[in-house]
């Protein structure tokens, strides 16, 4: 059963401020060699920082670093396939308009990922 408030549950946590990756910082957990990077809050105290780092370390090998430390994965499931008919040729779409202020932040978020 699906309890009345599971609406304003979702919009509380959709409202919630989300951290981004300015408030992070990288982590090697691996040698300069092989490197195993992550990313920890900058906002941790010292002692946090060095007991998370410590704590990451020593389950190091838990983590997935690469297709590789997944054995028995099928391949199925982390490609990604467009199912296109190859006889017909793409059609382009006509670019979309956005408000300039929505622009700007598109822009940004774009220049982000890349």
């Amino acid at each position: 059963m699906i309890p009345n408030n599971l609406p304003q549950k979702i919009e509380q946590l959709e409202s919630q401020k989300k951290p981004n990756l300015e408030e992070t910082e990288v982590v090697n957990l691996g040698s300069e060699k092989d490197v195993k990077e992550t990313r920890i809050n900058i906002h941790l105290e010292a002692e946090q920082k060095k007991k998370m780092i410590d704590l990451l370390r020593q389950y190091v090998d838990v983590f997935a670093w690469s297709y590789d430390d997944m054995p028995g994965l099928s391949v199925d499931i982390i490609s990604h396939r467009l199912p296109t008919d190859p006889t017909r040729s793409p059609v382009k779409q006509k670019p979309r308009k956005f408000k300039p202020n929505l622009s700007l932040r598109i822009k940004e978020e774009v220049t982000k990922q890349i």
